[in-house]
């Protein structure tokens, strides 16, 4: 017996994989979704906000790093929670707005009625 070992070498045509390197998280990918979540279940204005600017920030870190951090994905989430979130609160407060000045503007129109009866 031989001492060394032979090695063979790969079957013609077959593919040669290198080695892949290892994709990290994006930190601000998951908080951007954290925040997202939360500002349906305790930070209503605060977490919509936060994930909406942690969303893009997240994903421009992800462009600008070169295929090294992934997540993508959770940050479009975390994006359209927050900006959902954020725009249903808009809504709320316009119909808030308008629910207001309807009762201001009804109570000024029988001030108004009362006068003109006192009047007549």
């Amino acid at each position: 017996m031989s001492e060394f070992q032979t090695y063979e070498s790969p079957a013609e045509g077959a593919p040669h994989t290198a080695p892949q390197p290892e994709r990290k998280q994006s930190t601000l990918a998951l908080v951007s979704l954290i925040l997202g979540i939360l500002s349906w279940v305790m930070l209503p204005l605060i977490g919509g906000i936060g994930a909406a600017i942690t969303g893009h920030m997240a994903l421009k870190e992800i462009r600008e790093s070169g295929g090294a951090l992934e997540g993508d994905t959770l940050a479009k989430v975390g994006l359209g929670l927050g900006y959902a979130n954020l725009a249903l609160g808009l809504c709320a407060c316009c119909l808030w707005l308008a629910v207001m000045a309807m009762g201001f503007m009804g109570s000024g129109l029988e001030q108004m009625g009362a006068l003109v009866l006192l009047a007549a």
